[in-house]
């Protein structure tokens, strides 16, 4: 397959993760890493290891995103949590889908390997704006697309707004909404790299916070 997508990576004080996930990323993808605040050496380790270092400012997941497709220049763009959690090898089936036409959006739903990678609380507040989307408006996935691959032009047309959490629930509303052809594809949910926390599902208290920002997006 040749490299036309850009893997955009919205990342703040992933190091360790780097260190494990960006070596094993096909080569078909050119990495953008999106340092969203680091404190550790998330900008180094990304550069050490030929990705292409971002810097967004402005915290937020959807602000790090935004700026990764901002910054990109392939045809087609994919995104992913840069905490290792996730095998990039399995974006090959979205980016697949994207390419030949039977989806305008791919997008992951998380299975995990073990009991414990997916905590209750994060869980739960998902599974809630997802029924809730499936009820008005007919959303077809089961999940909020943790991993995802559409056309970068696509994308931007879109007008995704939300600058935090939100992100990934309003694009799936906004591509819905416009009779978008949404594909999904099981993938495999590891535990995240060690030296890592998470900021929506490390703590209850994350997972509210995230779960506020999706009910900002569905009411």
């Amino acid at each position: 397959m040749d490299k036309t997508c850009d893997l955009i990576l919205p990342c703040r004080d992933e190091a360790p993760a780097l260190r494990t996930l960006l070596p094993r990323v096909p080569d078909h993808f050119r990495v953008i890493v999106v340092d969203n605040g680091s404190r550790d050496d998330t900008a180094r380790v990304a550069r050490q290891l030929g990705a292409t270092v971002v810097v967004e400012d402005r915290a937020g997941y959807g602000a790090a995103v935004h700026a990764g497709v901002e910054a990109a220049t392939a045809e087609f763009v994919a995104v992913m949590d840069g905490d290792a959690s996730f095998d990039p090898a399995e974006l090959d089936r979205l980016l697949a889908d994207v390419v030949a036409g039977r989806a305008d959006l791919a997008v992951g739903r998380r299975r995990p390997v073990a009991r414990g990678v997916w905590p209750w609380h994060a869980r739960a507040g998902s599974a809630m704006v997802v029924w809730l989307l499936r009820r008005r408006i007919g959303l077809a996935v089961r999940d909020i697309g943790p991993m995802r691959v559409c056309r970068r032009e696509w994308l931007l047309d879109l007008g995704v707004t939300d600058r935090r959490f939100g992100y990934p629930l309003e694009l799936l509303h906004r591509a819905t909404v416009a009779g978008a052809n949404v594909t999904e594809h099981d993938v495999t949910y590891h535990p995240r790299a060690a030296g890592t926390k998470s900021k929506v599902s490390g703590s209850v208290r994350g997972s509210i916070r995230t779960t506020r920002d999706f009910w900002a997006v569905v009411r």
